[in-house]
């Protein structure tokens, strides 16, 4: 699985590492980082929630 973060539309909410925060990281400013890699192995759940908690729908997992 990989994570995709449209930082176009990413809003600083924080809902992804609030929800997920083993998953998802944010930068001083408060919005999500990109992922480096794949998901962690045992955290694809996480990473699903984190995706879902964005109101603005700026993160993708496949």
């Amino acid at each position: 699985m990989k994570i995709t973060i449209d930082k176009a539309k990413c809003s600083g909410h924080a809902r992804c590492a609030a929800t997920a925060p083993e998953v998802f990281e944010l930068d001083d400013a408060g919005y999500a980082l990109p992922i480096d890699g794949a998901i962690p192995s045992g955290r694809e759940g996480s990473a699903e929630e984190g995706a879902w908690a964005c109101p603005e729908r700026a993160i993708s997992v496949d």
